[in-house]
């Protein structure tokens, strides 16, 4: 029977990923050990869990508690979904995040993964979320970490050099990007083949094919005809101009880059929303956050025993009975891609067994594609030498090198916005100055 911690079941995505568990035959009889810090949504996901072991008639566990260091000994897998500081997409100190850049001209449209937002985002979320990896080097030193939370690579990369933790970031814009193509060139996706590689949120889908056939012909005959493409002019714009079709929405890579967010002209250019004032309520309900037992008043229908599209069920698997899965998953870069440095997060086709995450080899980057990534691995660096050192400075010099940032404020303008950010996340900070 494996045990599987869960931390920040609370938001939701907790029932979701126990859903995926108890719905593997092989996982059936797990226990899983739901986490979070706010008790009664907490409450509300276990019994959600408990009513699909009992509706099911499944020999599975559901534990919960608001203290990781009782549920962590004897986990197998641990499962970190997580936003530390507040919400993550609504409150403070997210809105100081988006709307203090946006007063200097910095149009960011999520602020989760690089962008000033991005590494406050990280700078806030980094000390709570090594000690996750810390906690774990105490009461399961061998089990291994799935994280779901963002910044993704600045996370994978912290826990990585911070921890001796086996560890791999997970997000689902390699399946969603894949997917999308497939349907838009008319080909069954479980008859496409692919090669992804680079990053999170700007991995480069190297190949994509049917059998021996490439599809990439077929995909640039209809990207501006085909109306599943009309609402991503950035990605189809970067694949003209650099040869390749990029991860992740054109609302998230418009931030990254500094081609689309500089000016109202390029927003219009582009299909792109001038970015709306944060809210201070919740009033954002993500798709795959519908019915997930956050809300449940214990009377709704009993939750069905249905996969998502999620890699982490898949992987707890291979992990506990030796059957090899592969997926795309955020590792460390250790000879997987030759022209990014050996010392970075790359996201890469994995190989998951009981011994563990394999990456494979990739080899070279189209080097335009490598150029790309290298803009946001130097900021994934500083931010991540930030932390690591509890270096201000470095902390600055990543908000500076952001290429969108770069692109658009002026050096002591970056610096005053640097400062104002730093002194809105208050106490959030407050481990810089520790020790």
């Amino acid at each position: 029977m494996a045990k599987i911690v869960i931390i920040g079941a609370g938001s939701g995505f907790g029932s979701r990923l126990s859903i995926d568990i108890l719905a593997r035959a092989a996982l059936a009889d797990s226990t899983i050990a739901l986490c979070d810090i706010h008790a009664e949504r907490l409450e509300q996901v276990r019994d959600y869990v408990q009513r699909a072991i009992d509706g099911h008639g499944l020999p599975g566990k559901v534990i919960a508690s608001t203290d990781r260091a009782e549920l962590l000994p004897g986990a197998d897998c641990v499962v970190t979904a997580v936003s530390i500081g507040g919400a993550a997409y609504w409150g403070e100190p997210y809105r100081s995040e988006v709307e203090i850049p946006l007063k200097y001209g910095v149009e960011q449209t999520v602020a989760d993964t690089i962008g000033v937002g991005g590494i406050f985002r990280f700078l806030r979320t980094a000390d709570e979320h090594l000690n996750f990896a810390k906690d774990m080097e105490r009461h399961c030193p061998d089990a291994l970490m799935l994280n779901y939370t963002n910044p993704m690579c600045m996370l994978t990369w912290l826990h990585s050099v911070g921890s001796s933790i086996e560890n791999v970031g997970l997000c689902h814009s390699v399946q969603g990007t894949t997917k999308k193509l497939a349907k838009g060139v008319g080909v069954d996706y479980g008859d496409v083949s692919y090669m992804v590689a680079g990053i999170n949120h700007q991995a480069w889908v190297l190949r994509l094919r049917q059998g021996n056939e490439d599809l990439y012909p077929k995909l640039r005959e209809i990207v501006d005809s085909d109306e599943a493409f009309a609402d991503d002019r950035v990605r189809v714009e970067m694949m003209k101009q650099f040869g390749y079709f990029v991860t992740e929405s054109t609302r998230h890579n418009a931030e990254y880059l500094p081609y689309f967010r500089r000016n109202r002209e390029l927003l219009d250019l582009y299909g792109l929303k001038p970015r709306e004032p944060v809210s201070m309520e919740n009033n954002r309900q993500r798709d795959w956050m519908k019915d997930s037992g956050v809300e449940d008043n214990g009377e709704a229908a009993l939750p069905p025993l249905q996969e998502s599209h999620e890699y982490a069920s898949l992987i707890i698997e291979a992990r506990l009975t030796g059957a090899p899965f592969a997926f795309n998953g955020n590792v460390m870069n250790h000879g997987s891609i030759t022209n990014l440095p050996a010392r970075c997060c790359v996201e890469v086709p994995c190989l998951a067994d009981r011994e563990g995450v394999h990456p494979t080899f990739v080899g070279e980057l189209p080097p335009q594609c490598a150029a790309l990534n290298m803009t946001n691995i130097a900021v994934q660096e500083l931010a991540v030498r930030a932390v690591l050192d509890r270096d201000r400075e470095a902390a600055f010099h990543a908000c500076a090198l952001d290429p969108l940032t770069a692109a658009t404020v002026s050096l002591p303008d970056i610096r005053e916005m640097f400062e104002e950010l730093w002194a809105a996340e208050g106490d959030r900070l407050s481990y810089f100055h520790a020790g």
